[in-house]
């Protein structure tokens, strides 16, 4: 009898584990996102349209939960931790979080960064030019877009970074140390930097240092896992960006509209800033996506080895496998 009772347990035992096993597996192949968590650092781009219209809540199908980030830097710890699962952030930290072996895929581009992206001295700084910057006290949020623009302007004009005393900080401190008469000058972005020019001026612009071939973007990566496990769901992202570009690109009024509430800042801001940006169509996305975003952020991971951002620089081939437009083409079927 207690040989029989054993046996029943063993044999419960088993089907149960075999049942589980078979349950688990079968919510690992098919379990979607009930939730999908977006970082946004509130860029002049298509992501504030699509936050004002609604676009993420109508076009995702889950449940939206938007998370504000001050720097690309914390995006890239928040997307190594998997607490978000989208998110903007420069070309500059893309770049980086990829050489750091943060597993995401860049699938669509924010924007190519204009003049929106500057270096700005004080009125009584007594700085007309990068080579004015030799011994005076600059603040740019390290490993943005804004940095490397900054070290590219440098290395331009033939300075050291160890030539001037260089502060990383975040936007909102820059603001901060500069109404306080701690710095010279900043090279950092909107909003703080329309701030910034109400009683400064602008040295170089990240347009500028485009023309040079120095170009910087605002990219959209998503973790890889997530993508994999949730393809609709990015999809449908890419949808709602669309929507919106369509809004920035032909309606720049309603665009200038928008992009102020969200932001809270007057609609002749927003139109002035709007024109500092290039936004592009989905036939765009994919020429730059598969043209142009990996070299980009190459030519961008050597500058950070040189600068001893990075250790290493992985090969072109590694940065165009972190690329795709997979996404996009399944948008616009």
């Amino acid at each position: 009898m207690k040989k029989l009772l054993v046996g029943a347990l063993l044999v419960i035992f088993a089907l149960g584990t075999l049942v589980g096993c078979g349950s688990g597996s079968e919510e690992e192949t098919s379990a979607s996102a009930e939730v999908v968590n977006i970082g946004t650092m509130n860029l002049v781009n298509g992501d504030l349209i699509a936050q004002y219209e609604k676009y993420y809540e109508d076009e995702l199908g889950v449940e939206v939960n938007l998370v504000n980030f001050d720097s690309g830097k914390d995006v890239n710890t928040a997307l190594a931790a998997g607490s978000i699962d989208i998110s903007e952030l420069g070309s500059s930290p893309t770049a980086q979080g990829i050489a750091n072996g943060v597993d995401y895929e860049v699938f669509w581009i924010g924007d190519i960064i204009g003049a929106a992206e500057s270096l700005v001295a004080t009125n009584d700084s007594g700085i007309s030019s990068i080579e004015d910057l030799k011994g005076k006290k600059v603040a740019t949020p390290f490993a943005s877009t804004a940095h490397y623009s900054l070290l590219n302007a440098l290395a331009q004009a033939g300075i050291s970074e160890t030539d001037l005393e260089l502060y990383d900080l975040q936007p909102d401190d820059i603001y901060a140390a500069w109404t306080r008469g701690d710095l010279d000058a900043a090279y950092v972005w909107y909003p703080v930097l329309g701030q910034l020019l109400e009683n400064g001026k602008t040295i170089t612009d990240s347009e500028k240092l485009a023309a040079d071939g120095i170009i910087t973007a605002d990219l959209n990566v998503v973790r890889t896992e997530f993508a994999e496990a949730n393809p609709d769901i990015v999809v449908n992202y890419v949808k709602a960006q669309i929507k919106a570009n369509d809004v920035l690109l032909n309606d720049p009024e309603t665009a200038a509209k928008e992009v102020a509430s969200v932001l809270e800042i007057s609609e002749e801001d927003a139109a002035g800033q709007i024109t500092q940006f290039k936004y592009l169509t989905a036939d765009e996305q994919i020429e730059y996506l598969s043209e142009q975003i990996a070299q980009t952020l190459k030519d961008t991971a050597d500058f950070l080895v040189e600068q001893d951002s990075i250790s290493e620089s992985p090969e072109l081939e590694d940065f165009a496998d972190k690329v795709t437009t997979e996404f996009i083409e399944e948008a616009t079927k």
